[in-house]
């Protein structure tokens, strides 16, 4: 009896020993509390949002107590709509999606918290392309952290060019045609009587941000920009001497060339009614949802073309941490995976879209291969952001504005140039006042 008793006290001292080494006591053990994040996105096409829901998975999946509750909303208007609305009645949410060129607003506002330090320690900066993080920066403090990138490249429809014997453009990144190489074609493919259009030089006429994104290179191309380096003003910059022979340019491609129409029919370029046509990155896969139009037989892509200068535009959906949020340093933890190598890898894998890092660019073969690498290489090596200023909005609408004058209308590049200076000015002084 006496060596059980001795036995059980022994077991007792060891058990307790345990314990308390381990640092753990099943009575004192304490369930760990989750912090739930209200994460606000905006919605794009099935594979886009896989890709969101796949990624805040695999994010919970490692960090078990931090909870991402996703709301999406359709991008556009009523995305944005929807974001400002929220924030102007207290609603942040702690992470917010924003498309990058409209950055400033909202950190002008006070709605963004920067996460410039963050960034600097442990975003990897490194891997960011110096054209893609500028476009992230407002007054020199860093605001939103990149997810995925675009850029626009020439396509060119090959049965029209075989018809009117014409070789097909370089694919070489590094050497596009000129806009005057490219309008000599479109004179000589350009057929009234066939129907066929010789070129949509800038993604046509429409609404929202396209017009700005797929115009304002046309402006950079020819040496000239829509404000000052300070931000203060458009005067001498939107109407200098270079952005008139730009915007001359654009007219001419409609009033004298008479190579790009306004009027065109359904699917031109897949029905071989259209010669060449200034896409997105995204277009590649729609276009071959095309039955028989084939990427290298029937359709081909080369990069922008170049003025004085090789430019094209960059900018996509990036990811903010609000001012307002009470879990900043799990806010962070999110926006970090979301936008680091695995995050990123796995977006662009199920996306489809083109990725903000080198190191993610360089771990797909096919981004580095033709016809993706001119996206890719043009956003690396010759993109710009569009202007980083919370009179942003303002400027999209009348770049808009300007190029349906011009273009649309047939007004006086000068004159038009005018009143899109005049409304800009008035922006930049709204946002002073």
């Amino acid at each position: 009896m006496k060596k059980w008793i001795t036995l059980i006290i022994l077991f007792g001292i060891v058990g307790f020993g345990f314990f308390t080494l381990s640092g753990k006591s099943p009575d004192k053990e304490k369930p760990t509390k989750q912090v739930e994040l209200t994460f606000l996105r905006n919605l794009a096409n099935p594979a886009f949002n896989q890709a969101y829901e796949e990624m805040v998975a695999a994010f919970e999946a490692t960090h078990p107590t931090i909870k991402i509750n996703m709301q999406s909303m359709h991008w556009g208007s009523e995305y944005e709509l929807r974001l400002r609305t929220e924030l102007a009645a207290g609603n942040h949410p702690d992470i917010m999606a924003i498309d990058s060129p409209n950055l400033a607003l909202y950190a002008n506002s006070g709605s963004l918290l920067s996460i410039d330090s963050n960034m600097k320690e442990e975003g990897n900066i490194e891997d960011i392309p110096e054209g893609v993080l500028k476009g992230l920066t407002y007054k020199d403090q860093i605001y939103l952290a990149p997810i995925v990138e675009s850029s626009i490249a020439l396509f060119y429809n090959m049965n029209i060019f075989r018809e009117a014997g014409i070789p097909f453009p370089s694919g070489d990144p590094d050497n596009p045609m000129t806009w005057e190489e490219v309008l000599e074609i479109a004179k000589k493919i350009n057929n009234p009587a066939k129907g066929v259009i010789g070129i949509d030089p800038a993604g046509g006429f429409g609404v929202g941000e396209g017009p700005a994104y797929f115009k304002m290179p046309i402006l950079w191309q020819f040496g000239a920009d829509v404000i000052s380096p300070d931000g203060s003003t458009a005067e001498g910059y939107l109407n200098s001497k270079e952005a008139l022979e730009a915007l001359q340019f654009y007219q001419d491609l409609y009033f004298k060339h008479r190579v790009a129409t306004v009027e065109m029919p359904p699917t031109p370029f897949e029905t071989d009614k259209l010669g060449m046509t200034v896409l997105g990155s995204w277009a590649i896969s729609e276009l071959q949802q095309t039955p028989g139009f084939v990427l290298g037989e029937d359709f081909g892509v080369a990069p922008l073309p170049k003025g004085l200068h090789q430019v094209v535009p960059n900018g996509g959906w990036a990811l903010g941490i609000s001012s307002k949020t009470k879990h900043p340093e799990e806010a962070w933890e999110f926006v970090k995976f979301a936008t680091g190598y695995e995050g990123s890898k796995m977006f662009v894998e199920i996306s489809g879209d083109l990725p903000a890092r080198y190191s993610v660019a360089k771990d797909f073969p096919e981004l580095n291969e033709y016809p993706k690498n001119i996206f890719v290489h043009q956003d690396q090596n010759y993109s710009k952001s569009r202007p980083v200023t919370p009179a942003y909005p303002v400027i999209s609408e009348a770049i808009k504005d300007l190029f349906e004058d011009v273009g649309l209308e047939g007004k006086n590049v000068e004159e038009a140039a005018g009143v899109a200076v005049e409304k800009i000015n008035n922006g930049l002084k709204d946002i002073k006042k």
